[in-house]
């Protein structure tokens, strides 16, 4: 669980294509980004749109997709945490920059956990590149072996103050996990927030994916069966893959059992107005990549 390093680097690779963007049409903003992609030069001297182009070769939409999925969850955080929220915990950080490039009050104390061995080289990177915390209080990184130890107990140990209102992320991590092991990490969460409020931002891949692919792209997309066999196939063939996906009926029943209500429930279709539209770049109704949700939920047990 949250120990692979190959998907972090692809979704930095996604955000450092984005930062190369003019500024009056990018979407979103990573000046760190750079520093976890192999071959971030050859990137840069290609530039945005040769890039994007690229990408979309291997599949319409794709960079769009993970681009929308980090604007919208980059938003909810720092609208949660100018709401008041005390602490957030980033579960399977792995690449995430959001302590470095958000804007977030000095209040906020940001937790990071994942795997020892990615949190070395993340932190290694980022002192090479100066990269300084959003916040004025320090990032703790929680290092962790999911296979041997406890969220909860590790949390605890580094000081997870559970009457703090909490703001927890699990950006792109779902498809890799067991569903019983997703279902134990929300059950933590719950147990660590038992006494106040806490929100849960995540994504999850549709179950749809597998038995009705067309459904999960936009109407027109091309060889969307094709494409969704190669998406999984590659996943598979790097060693990450996909083995949990999911419908919002059973998500929205699990998250009821530990007490939290689904509150927003996006995909690319619904973000391609709000996002890529301003700037000129809307998609086309045949390259909307929607196979993966965007979900914010909130538990209140105060």
């Amino acid at each position: 669980m949250f120990s692979k390093d190959g998907t972090a680097q692809g979704v930095a690779k996604q955000r450092l294509i984005e930062s190369l963007a003019p500024a009056d049409t990018r979407v979103i903003y990573d000046p760190y980004a750079e520093n976890f992609v192999l071959g971030a030069r050859l990137i840069k001297l290609m530039g945005h749109k040769l890039s994007v182009a690229l990408t979309n070769k291997f599949a319409p939409g794709f960079h769009q997709h993970l681009i929308a999925r980090t604007r919208y969850i980059d938003e909810l955080v720092e609208k949660t945490a100018a709401q008041g929220v005390e602490q957030y915990v980033i579960l399977g950080a792995g690449y995430d920059t959001r302590a470095h490039r958000l804007t977030l009050p000095s209040s906020l104390t940001v937790w990071e956990v994942d795997q020892p061995e990615v949190q070395t080289i993340k932190r290694a990177k980022l002192a090479k590149a100066q990269a300084p915390s959003a916040t004025s209080a320090q990032i703790h990184y929680v290092s962790i072996d999911f296979n041997h130890q406890c969220l909860s107990e590790q949390l605890l140990a580094a000081g997870f103050d559970t009457r703090k209102s909490t703001l927890f992320t699990l950006e792109g991590v779902s498809q890799y996990i067991t569903k019983e092991t997703f279902a134990s990490t929300l059950q933590e969460i719950a147990a660590l927030t038992q006494n106040t409020t806490a929100t849960f931002i995540f994504s999850y891949v549709d179950a749809l994916l597998r038995t009705d692919p067309e459904r999960c792209f936009g109407k027109g997309y091309p060889k969307a069966k094709r494409r969704a066999e190669m998406v999984m196939g590659l996943a598979a063939k790097v060693g990450e893959p996909w083995i949990s996906l999911y419908t919002e009926e059973a998500l929205v029943e699990l998250l009821a059992e530990h007490g939290f209500s689904v509150q927003e429930n996006k995909t690319l279709d619904d973000l391609n107005a709000v996002y890529f539209s301003p700037v000129g770049r809307t998609l086309a109704e045949n390259q909307i990549f929607k196979l993966e949700h965007f979900v914010a939920a909130t538990s209140k047990k105060a």
